[in-house]
C-alpha cells in the first residue's frame, strides 16, 4: 500500500535519442476473459493467540497519531485526494478484526487457484503497528464474479529470527505488523515462501505456514543498501544523509523467481541514489531501477543485475513475474486514479489535485536480451485502460465493448497459461476510490486474454 505524495503526471521522457537503448512500444491487445471481485468489506479475525490490540485494526491511522478505539469512527478518504478536497470512500476506521485487504503479490495454482499477500496495512511504517501481516489462497469464480478465500497464514516470528525490535517483542508467537515489515511481494519455492520487503528493503523467507526462517538485508554492488525505514537508520533527513540509497517506501515492490527456484530477481520500486553524482540513478533523462539477483539455496546476493528504465520519471511498478527463463511481466503505473470524469468530487477545478489514471501497462521484457550496460529490453506491452471487452465480460467498468482498470496500485500480475495472465488491484482499505466515487474499491481480479503478448519475442 502506497502513502506516497501526488507526483506529476506529466513527467518527460526525457533524452530518448541519447545512449539509451530503443524501447519496444508496440502495444498488443487484451480481451477481458473473466472479471471477479472480493468485497472491500472482507476480514478475518485474529489468531485465538494474538495479543488482544490485533483484535482489531486502524486504530493508528488519526492525522494527529493519537490512537483511536472507537470502533468507525475515522472516515476513510482516498490519499490522492487533495487536502481541501477529500475524496470520501464510504468506509470508516477502526474496524473489528483484520482486514484481508491490499493484495500486492499473487502466485497462480495450476488448480485455478491464487495465493496473494496483503501488506502492510495502512500506508506506513507509523500507522500499522495493529495490521497483521498475512497471505491467503483465494479462489475466483470467473462466471459468478466472487472471489472466495480457503486458507489465511500470518506471517509470524517465534524463533527470533528477525534481528531488530517488533511490535510483538514480548509475545510468544510474535506476530509480525505493518510497523516491523512491508512485504510486498511473495515467491513459493520448495516447502518456503520467500516475501520482499519495501522497509528495509529486505528479503524474508518462512514456512508454508508464516513462520520466519530467515531475513537477509540487501546488497547492490556489494554494499549494504537501507531505506531510512531500515532497523539501523536514525531519523532520515536529506537523502544519502545516513547512508540510505532507497527512498522511504520504494523497496523491494515486485519480485520474480526464475522458473527452476535457483534465484529471486527482487526489483526496487524505485531508483537508488548515487552519491558521487549526488542524484538519483538515470540514463539521458529516464530513471531506472535495479533488478537484483539472489541465490536461493547459498543465501547470498549473486553481485549480478539488471537495469528497467521508466517509460515516465515518477512512475512506479506493481508487480514483477517471469513468463519463462528469459522473459518477464512487469507492471508499469502512474499515480492516477479513477477515469477522468471520476477523479474529482464534481466538476474539475484547481484546488482539486487528484488526477485519472493515465499510464496502466503490463510490459513484457527479457532479462536474456539486456544491452551492455544491464538495461532490460521492453518487448512490448498491453494498456490496462484499454482491455477489449466485446461480450460484456466486465461485472463494473465496461462500456461500449471496452473496459478499464483505472486503480492507483495495480500490483498483481502473473501468468495462468499460454494465453492467459491474471491482474489484480491493491485496494488500499480505506484509502483508494478508482471505480466509483464515494465508494472504496473491491479487490478486482481481471482474466485476460492475451496470446499474441506472451508469444512476442
Amino acid at each position: 500500500m502506497r502513502s506516497t505524495p501526488l507526483l506529476s503526471l506529466v513527467a518527460l521522457f526525457g533524452a530518448l535519442a541519447g545512449a539509451l537503448p530503443a524501447q519496444a512500444q508496440q502495444a498488443f491487445p487484451a480481451t477481458l476473459a473473466g472479471h471477479a471481485a472480493l468485497p472491500a468489506r472482507s476480514f478475518i479475525d485474529a489468531p485465538a493467540d494474538a495479543p488482544a490490540s490485533l483484535k482489531t485494526s486502524g486504530k493508528y491511522t488519526a492525522a494527529d497519531g493519537r490512537r483511536e478505539d472507537r470502533l468507525e469512527s475515522m472516515a476513510g478518504s482516498s490519499y490522492l485526494s487533495a487536502k481541501g478536497v477529500p475524496k470520501p470512500t464510504g468506509i470508516s476506521l477502526p474496524f473489528a478484526a483484520q482486514p484481508v485487504q491490499g493484495f500486492s503479490g499473487i502466485k497462480a495454482m495450476k488448480d485455478g487457484s491464487f495465493w496473494v499477500l496483503s501488506d502492510n496495512g495502512y500506508g506506513s511504517k507509523a500507522n500499522s503497528a495493529d495490521a497483521m501481516l498475512m497471505f491467503h489462497q483465494v479462489q475466483p469464480d470467473w462466471q459468478a464474479g466472487s472471489v472466495k478465500r480457503l486458507r489465511t497464514y500470518f506471517l509470524h516470528d517465534p524463533d527470533r529470527k528477525i534481528p531488530f525490535l517488533i511490535v510483538n517483542e514480548g509475545t510468544t508467537q510474535r506476530y509480525l505488523t505493518g510497523a516491523d515489515l512491508d512485504i510486498e511481494s511473495m515467491q513459493f519455492i520448495g516447502e518456503h515462501v520467500w516475501f520482499g520487503d519495501e522497509l528495509g528493503p529486505y528479503l524474508v523467507q518462512t514456512d508454508r505456514q508464516g513462520k520466519v526462517l530467515a531475513l537477509y538485508e540487501t546488497q547492490v554492488d556489494g554494499k549494504v543498501v537501507r531505506s531510512p525505514d531500515h532497523y539501523a537508520v536514525g531519523t532520515p533527513a536529506t537523502p544519502g544523509a545516513f547512508s540510505t540509497p532507497v527512498r522511504r517506501s520504494r523497496g523491494f515492490e515486485g519480485m520474480a523467481a526464475s522458473k527452476d527456484g535457483r534465484f529471486l530477481y527482487p526489483l526496487l520500486e524505485g531508483p537508488l541514489w548515487n552519491e558521487a553524482a549526488k542524484q538519483w540513478e538515470h540514463k539521458d533523462g529516464r530513471e531506472f531501477l535495479r533488478v537484483l539477483e539472489f541465490d536461493v539455496a547459498k543465501g547470498e546476493w549473486t553481485g549480478r543485475s539488471w537495469k528497467y528504465a521508466l517509460e515516465l520519471n515518477g512512475n512506479n511498478i506493481g508487480d514483477f513475474n517471469m513468463i519463462d527463463a528469459d522473459t518477464g511481466l512487469i507492471i508499469e503505473r502512474d499515480n492516477g486514479e479513477g477515469e477522468a470524469d471520476t477523479a474529482c468530487n464534481g466538476p474539475a477545478r484547481p484546488d482539486c489535485q487528484n488526477v485519472p489514471a493515465k499510464f496502466k501497462r503490463v510490459y513484457k521484457i527479457s532479462l536474456k536480451d539486456a544491452d551492455a550496460e544491464g538495461f532490460v529490453r521492453k518487448i512490448g506491452y498491453i494498456d490496462l485502460l484499454d482491455i477489449q471487452d466485446p461480450q460484456g465480460v466486465a461485472k463494473v467498468g465496461g462500456r461500449n465493448g471496452r473496459f478499464s482498470f483505472p486503480f492507483v496500485t495495480i500490483e498483481d500480475v502473473d501468468v495462468v497459461d499460454a494465453e492467459h495472465i491474471v491482474v489484480a488491484n491493491d485496494n488500499n482499505l480505506p484509502y483508494s476510490s478508482g471505480r466509483r466515487l464515494g465508494r472504496n474499491d473491491d479487490n478486482e481480479f481481471i482474466l485476460l486474454r492475451v496470446p499474441e503478448f506472451l508469444a512476442a519475442r
